[in-house]
């Protein structure tokens, strides 16, 4: 069992490369993250988990992450990905996380919109909110990444 995340940032980035995998590796390599071993997680940021925007996390560290990706072949098609967090005055915090074939403020704009939801839905006051998005022009291969690594 893993412990709970203290700390977390968020991050976005694109790139290019020759398949979807080295588009989506040279992605995370872009966002500072792709020495880490991601282990997807859903949507919930825990109570007090304090953002930290320098952090540093070990290469080959197991790193529950909330991230949304988007790979494309198709030269000239604009993609974007985005991420969020909503916090609450004193209790956890939820993320959300989105890509598509949009633009960056596009995609902000529908984590800003879930998050919102998401905050309703669960019947708590958003008290503040974080988003971090990137979007990518298709050369050859492209990926757009958004994420948020919590660690410890």
């Amino acid at each position: 069992m893993l412990p709970t995340p203290k700390k977390f940032f968020l991050t976005a980035a694109a790139a290019e490369g020759h398949s979807e995998l080295t588009a989506f590796d040279n992605a995370l390599l872009a966002g500072k993250i792709g020495n880490i071993n991601l282990l997807r997680v859903s949507s919930i940021l825990p109570p007090a988990a304090e953002y930290d925007p320098d952090l540093i996390i070990p290469p080959g560290s197991l790193v529950p992450t909330a991230y949304g990706f988007i790979c494309s072949e198709v030269p000239g098609e604009l993609i974007a990905a985005a991420v969020g967090v909503g916090f609450s005055e004193d209790t956890f915090g939820v993320i959300m996380e989105f890509a598509g074939r949009c633009s960056r403020d596009e995609a902000a704009a529908k984590i800003e919109s879930m998050l919102r939801e998401a905050f309703a839905s669960r019947g708590m006051e958003l008290k503040d909110m974080k988003i971090a998005a990137a979007e990518h022009r298709v050369e050859k291969v492209g990926c757009a990444l958004a994420a948020v690594p919590m660690y410890y």
